[in-house]
């Protein structure tokens, strides 16, 4: 009986990294201007997140701060 090997789990942020680390000279103009489209929506997407845990934080810390 063989086993396939397991699916090598990238850490957190690692596809961020291999972004980060390409050579963008490879890149026509359009291409380019794609990309700040993606990572503009990404950024945004991540923004909201941040703003729906800020408001969950917030909400937990009025429900359950002491009153004195």
């Amino acid at each position: 009986m063989s086993e396939e090997p397991a699916e090598v789990r990238r850490l957190r942020g690692a596809t961020l990294v291999d972004l980060a680390r390409e050579d963008l000279e490879l890149w026509g103009a359009e291409e380019l201007i794609e990309r700040i489209e993606l990572l503009s929506a990404e950024i945004e997407r991540a923004r909201a997140q941040l703003t729906r845990k800020e408001a969950t934080r917030a909400a937990a810390d009025a429900l359950f701060s002491r009153r004195d």
